[in-house]
């Protein structure tokens, strides 16, 4: 690769914020009302999910340090072309069909803000507008998608460090805990809250999708994959148990902005605007992340002679504009298609369909 191109890869840090990104989005910030039911056994999934996420992670991690070219190599490695297609296809059916539930969940938390963005016309269109801003964005190259990337995964993690800090302050200050919800510990307990807390680990593989846009991969991408996987678990665990921490069990589970009630006593009635806002953030970096992905998945899949040529061509500086054009088009017919639909029913059919498909 050319000098010029080298300059456009991404750093470690913009790759650890990636899998930071990707793996952060919407669900965090109203898991705590779904895991506060479970009492004690809500920490414990954590840790189980935490676990199980790393494992996963070190594996990801001794496979890029071991093969290039991502999942369709290293699937292609010990099964065959066609297992590998098979996992490729509907990795990427899965991308595609997860990127419309993100921006109407982005659309859904902004108009907590500005109301006029949930009516039945606005939603949809703000909703298309986000996804191509920021496919704009990344048809830019992947450095400007890594900036975008690293400055939301920064600003994304406020919240859940605000509502630590406020837990600590309250418990320097002498206060109690929070009543939990009298549940005894068991196992099938436990794994409910495991399921619960899995899906707001997705993602961890990001970094190994995107390694030929990593500068030195076979050294940055394990070591990315682990640290953000373990970061994001870390924070995770705190900001959940702070938040049933502040919040009796009750309360937590009937909360429809968790982080925003436990950190109201300190912050007033601008908590839950603020909280809206900084999800918006998260929501539309999570979203610039998986758009980055979702080029990147049909360009391996042409470099094999599996799609059509065409679709892996790329610039100059090696942006696979056509796949993510294609992967961005076929989320707006998705958005579009189903313009009938609330905005919760929306984002609901698209969780639904993106599940089964990644299953």
């Amino acid at each position: 690769m050319s000098a010029s191109g080298e300059k456009q890869l991404l750093g470690p840090w913009m790759t650890v914020a990636l899998v930071v990104g990707n793996i952060v989005g919407a669900g965090i910030f109203l898991l705590p009302a779904a895991l506060a039911p479970l009492g004690q056994n809500a920490i414990y999934g954590w840790l189980v999910t935490i676990a199980g996420a790393l494992c996963l992670a070190w594996v990801f991690a001794r496979l890029a340090a071991q093969i290039e070219g991502g999942p369709y190599a290293y699937v292609r490695e010990a099964a065959g072309d066609l297992p590998a297609f098979m996992v490729m296809w509907s990795y990427w059916i899965s991308i595609w069909a997860g990127i419309p539930a993100l921006a109407i969940a982005a659309v859904s938390y902004a108009s907590t803000i500005v109301p006029a963005l949930g009516g039945p016309v606005a939603a949809p269109v703000t909703a298309i507008c986000s996804v191509w801003l920021l496919t704009l964005v990344n048809m830019r190259g992947a450095r400007s998608a890594g900036a975008v990337q690293l400055v939301t995964a920064v600003l994304k993690m406020l919240p859940l460090f605000a509502v630590v800090v406020v837990a600590a302050i309250a418990l320097g200050g002498g206060g109690t805990s929070a009543e939990l919800v009298p549940i005894p510990l068991g196992p099938g307990a436990i794994a409910t809250a495991a399921a619960l807390t899995l899906f707001a680990m997705l993602g961890l593989e990001s970094a190994s999708i995107v390694s030929s846009k990593v500068r030195n991969a076979r050294q940055v991408v394990p070591k990315a994959t682990l640290a953000g996987t373990a970061l994001v678990g870390l924070i995770y665990l705190a900001a959940t148990t702070a938040v049933l921490f502040l919040l009796s069990g009750k309360s937590a589970a009937a909360s429809a902005a968790p982080f925003a009630d436990a950190i109201a006593p300190m912050l007033g009635g601008v908590a839950g605007t603020l909280v809206a806002a900084f999800a918006v953030i998260s929501v539309l970096g999570c979203l610039n992340g998986w758009v980055l992905c979702s080029g990147e998945v049909p360009l391996a899949l042409a470099r094999n002679g599996i799609f059509p040529r065409w679709l892996g061509v790329t610039t100059a500086i090696g942006t696979p504009v056509r796949a993510q054009l294609i992967s961005s088009l076929v989320a707006t017919l998705l958005i579009a298609s189903n313009f009938s639909r609330s905005m919760t029913g929306l984002f609901s059919f698209m969780i639904l369909m993106t599940t089964a498909i990644a299953l």
